[in-house]
């Protein structure tokens, strides 16, 4: 089944027709897992509710199934998920559901595929506000985690949640205030 999620994640262009084929599609509206920046609250979050960039609808809170390491890194105190599953922590976040339009922009955002590559995940729904009886159990949202990282990253304390102006001291640089 591992392949069949890592496929099923998989987009191919045909002209100007989009097709992407996953589980993590509820009707139109892509299912995203999100634990860091873009959370509620969080640097990033402005673009979330942006709906010149598409629409993001706020389902729920939950946490990833397995457990992954959750490091703060670069000069931008940028949070990454490693994908080194069994590894670190359960990590905390929020389920959005996505249009299509907005999933090309986390995309670009992300730096997908380069920086973050963009894979299923099986999350765990800790509370759901989302219609559709979906709101328990293990669900599979779509996931900006990374394998294009450092080897030193794997050394970094792993965190099992993600706050921009958390305990660790690690604020992030917004993108306009970098150099």
């Amino acid at each position: 089944m591992g392949a069949d999620l890592q496929s099923a994640g998989q987009s191919s262009h045909m002209g100007n027709v989009h097709l992407c084929l996953s589980v993590a599609f509820a009707g139109t509206m892509a299912r995203v897992f999100v634990y860091g920046t873009l959370k509620k609250g969080q640097p990033n979050y402005k673009h979330m509710i942006n709906t010149a960039k598409g629409l993001a609808k706020f389902q729920g809170r939950g946490r990833t199934a397995e457990k992954y390491p959750l490091v703060i890194a670069g000069k931008y105190n940028i949070p990454y998920m490693l994908n080194i599953p069994g590894t670190g922590h359960h990590i905390a976040g929020e389920i959005y559901t996505v249009d299509d339009q907005m999933l090309q922009f986390l995309d670009e955002f992300e730096g997908c595929p380069d920086m973050y590559q963009r894979t299923l995940m099986r999350i765990e729904v800790v509370e759901w506000e989302g219609k559709g009886g979906a709101g328990e159990g293990v669900m599979e949202c779509f996931v900006y985690s990374t394998t294009t990282y450092p080897p030193e990253w794997v050394s970094l304390p792993y965190h099992d949640s993600y706050d921009s102006s958390g305990k660790h001291g690690l604020s992030y640089v917004l993108r306009e205030s970098r150099d």
